[in-house]
């Protein structure tokens, strides 16, 4: 665990480093382990074809059934200190022998009868008469008489002593080869990661003040690349955001200029001498008006920061649509009967939804109040359901939004004429899509064919 702590500590180069090392330390030793063993196997073969040769000799002399011919001198199958040459008989008794072997059979009781079957390899760490390592053949002797087993040996000093230079060779290079390919790979990683480095120099360098600065994308259309794609979206979005923020930051000075103006123009004009009672009243109920203004649109812009911090808490609970729009619809009934309009309640077939009261019903008061402003006639409250979900609809009989307002019409702080100045601070629409996001739905609106407009809040059913 602690190694795994301190690797994880190490920088990603270092780790790509080691990791590479590992994988060519065991590349190298499986292949270090394969030579080995094929030259190993070469060399045997090279052996084993040389006592195959002299076995066949020793064969062809021992069916003359004439001991001593193996043992003279002049014999030419063996070579002092390299080879040797014996026949053994079935009881393991020696028939005939080079030189210093007539008392020691090379083969012992258990090894014998596999050699009367057939040929056999075995290797013993000392003969007499060889140096060092012995490797043997042994097979039959088929002749007329009592069968007998022709042996042959052959000193293995050569094979050895290849395979020891082979070996240090390999404990030699080895390291050698492994430090050279670490390096190597210390080198491909420094410059797979170097685009990482120029992107992090740069995104160091980016400033949320200096907008359209964005990360060095690499050509290759790899993770790199799409990481630099990825972190240039995010910049984009945090753009986006950061735009959004300094405009809100901007409309909302503005609004409380207004009214603050406003606010104070009056509390100057009270203090002044001279002031009849009836310029003072109207003066009075004129900041009194400015101080709701200004705690709606405190209340207003709460709600929306609290929207985008995810922390506009719910209470939610099942409520019919029905007792929605009604209590909308009686909330601004005195206002829109002393304008000569009305507020109609159709019946919705008992829908019901899943909703906060309080927030839900200040949605629905904002766009009937949009309603009642900004358009003309009777103004329609109405509950349908659409694909498994509940509309709660606000229509009225005016114009309906300007063509270039509506896509922008539940944005903050817009308002179809810009040039005004006093009334809606051009939250309420984005005080519906807030709420209307927070239950898990959405708000939208549309001019209708027969005239008007139609906004709605479409939450899941």
């Amino acid at each position: 665990m602690v190694l795994v702590q301190a690797l994880r500590r190490l920088p990603i180069r270092a780790r790509l480093t080691l990791a590479f090392a590992a994988a060519m330390a065991l590349v190298l030793a499986a292949t270090g382990a394969f030579v080995y063993l094929r030259m190993r196997s070469e060399l045997n073969q090279t052996v084993d074809q040389g006592l195959r040769s002299r076995v066949a000799d020793v064969t062809a002399l021992a069916r003359d059934s004439d001991p001593g011919v193996i043992e003279s001198r002049r014999s030419p199958l063996t070579e002092q200190g390299e080879s040797v040459a014996q026949v053994l008989t079935a009881g393991a008794a020696v028939f005939d022998a080079t030189p210093r072997l007539r008392s020691h059979p090379l083969l012992t009781r258990r090894e014998l009868p596999a050699a009367l079957r057939g040929r056999i390899v075995v290797e013993r760490d000392h003969v007499l008469g060889l140096d060092g390592k012995a490797r043997l053949l042994a097979g039959p002797v088929h002749n007329e008489g009592s069968p007998l087993v022709a042996v042959v040996g052959a000193s293995l000093d050569d094979r050895d002593e290849a395979l020891g230079r082979l070996l240090l060779a390999l404990v030699i290079g080895g390291p050698v080869a492994l430090a050279l390919a670490s390096l190597a790979g210390y080198g491909v990683a420094a410059a797979a990661l170097r685009p990482v480095e120029a992107m992090r120099r740069e995104a160091a360098e980016v400033s949320i003040t200096e907008p359209g600065r964005r990360l060095p994308v690499p050509p290759a259309a790899d993770e790199l690349g799409r990481l630099a794609e990825t972190l240039n979206e995010m910049l984009s979005r945090q753009e986006s955001a950061f735009a959004r923020e300094r405009t809100f930051v901007s409309d909302a000075s503005h609004e409380l200029r207004s009214p603050l103006s406003v606010l104070r123009t009056e509390l100057e004009f009270a203090l002044r001498r001279g002031r009849t009672e009836e310029e003072l009243k109207a003066a009075l109920r004129s900041a009194a008006e400015e101080t709701d203004r200004l705690t709606q649109l405190a209340e207003d812009l709460l709600v929306l920061a609290r929207s985008d911090q995810g922390e506009l808490t719910l209470r939610t609970e099942e409520v019919a649509a029905s007792e929605l729009l009604a209590r909308a619809g009686e909330r601004y009934a005195s206002r829109a009967s002393g304008s000569g309009r009305a507020i109609r309640v159709e019946p919705d077939g008992e829908l019901r939804v899943v909703a906060d009261r309080p927030r839900l019903g200040q949605a629905l008061a904002n766009l009937v109040e949009n309603a009642l402003r900004h358009g003309r006639g009777d103004v329609l409250l109405a509950a349908e359901e659409q694909n498994g979900a509940v509309e709660l609809h606000v229509r009225d009989e005016g114009g309906g939004f300007p063509a270039s307002f509506l896509p922008s019409a539940f944005e903050r702080f817009t308002r179809a004429d810009p040039a005004r100045s006093r009334g809606g601070a051009g939250l309420g629409l984005a005080i519906v899509t807030a709420i209307a996001s927070a239950h898990g739905g959405e708000a939208a609106a549309r001019n209708r064919p027969e005239g008007g407009a139609d906004a709605w809040i479409r939450l899941p059913r």
